[in-house]
């Protein structure tokens, strides 16, 4: 014969109190892991809205430091090409003068191959990407800026050999690398000329149009490129070896710009940082939990749980025989 059963309104109660202490384990224990109040409106109440502020400026800092950093890495990138492409010119440019003022076929020769090698040094470098971003290729990021050495020579050798002087030669060249329907932006350059980023350098920046100008003509100089015109031309060789040392120089004026910048996003990020500490101080203050507390808690609230499911379950197998027991 068995005894009526519990009231509905202990087995309610009882329920409730179990399901609120696995809710308050579940949050306790986060909170012990953490270090930190899961639910900040209740505790702090009045002051949520100083945590909050104190969130979001946190949360704004990481914006920019995000943004920063992808500045400063393209930056990166970017210089590590233009000191590609300066030092693979430097010195070229005396050698070139030395040999077409002394007549010195051989060192002429030697270093139109060497003007060469930078020319194709140049154009591996200016092909440069971060991410799927071409970053010499101004707006058109997606483009592989640059195309092939032989074409850009095969251009400068015509108008070698349709240029009379030195002075028309020179006036030629500027025409192709300066003019938008010049040979430069319709055979070689694939990108554009216009550039969203501030920190970006495309294909048409006359630092570079100057230096690269200068190493195709004197790479010309070597007679198995098949253009007399300038190989033969001590004048035309020194004209290239000038454009190829003012280009040098104007390349070094570049990456001092962009260093500056370097130098600035280097700054701007250690304030970041220091802004960052003091609000991350503040915000911690108001939501951190002591965590020793935490755990003790969370073990307390452990063997409630476990004390109210051995209840329920004797609750549960209650008949008279235990109850006489």
């Amino acid at each position: 014969m068995s005894l009526l059963p519990p009231s509905l309104s202990l087995t309610s109660t009882l329920s409730k109190t179990i399901t609120d202490l696995r809710e308050r384990v579940a949050t306790t224990s986060q909170e012990a892991v953490t270090g930190r109040y899961s639910d900040l409106t209740k505790h702090l109440s009045g002051r949520i809205g100083n945590a909050m502020l104190s969130q979001q400026a946190i949360d704004s800092i990481q914006q920019d430091r995000e943004r920063l950093t992808l500045r400063e890495a393209r930056l990166d990138i970017a210089q590590d090409s233009l000191s590609v492409i300066q030092e693979s010119a430097d010195g070229l440019s005396v050698t070139m003068l030395s040999a077409a003022g002394t007549g010195d076929a051989i060192v002429q020769e030697n270093t139109a191959r060497d003007a060469r090698a930078a020319l194709e040094q140049a154009f591996t470098a200016m092909n440069v990407r971060h991410g799927d971003r071409f970053l010499f290729a101004g707006d058109a990021t997606s483009t592989v800026p640059m195309g092939n050495v032989d074409d850009l020579l095969a251009d400068i050798g015509t108008l070698a050999a349709g240029a009379a002087t030195p002075a028309d030669f020179e006036a030629a060249l500027e025409t192709y690398f300066n003019d938008p329907a010049g040979g430069w932006q319709a055979n070689i350059y694939n990108g554009l000329p216009t550039s969203s980023d501030p920190d970006g350098v495309t294909g048409t920046d006359p630092a570079l149009t100057q230096l690269i100008s200068g190493l195709a003509v004197m790479a010309l100089g070597n007679p198995e490129e098949g253009v007399p015109a300038v190989s033969g031309n001590p004048e035309f060789l020194e004209l290239a070896a000038h454009r190829t040392a003012t280009g040098v120089t104007e390349v070094t004026k570049l990456r001092a710009s962009r260093g500056l910048t370097q130098s600035q996003i280097s700054r701007e990020l250690e304030t970041l940082g220091a802004e960052e500490t003091v609000l991350t101080n503040a915000f911690n203050v108001l939501a951190s939990r002591d965590q020793y507390e935490a755990a003790s808690e969370l073990k307390e609230l452990e063997t409630s749980l476990e004390a109210s499911y051995v209840l329920t379950s004797r609750l549960a197998n209650l008949n008279l025989l235990n109850f006489l027991r």
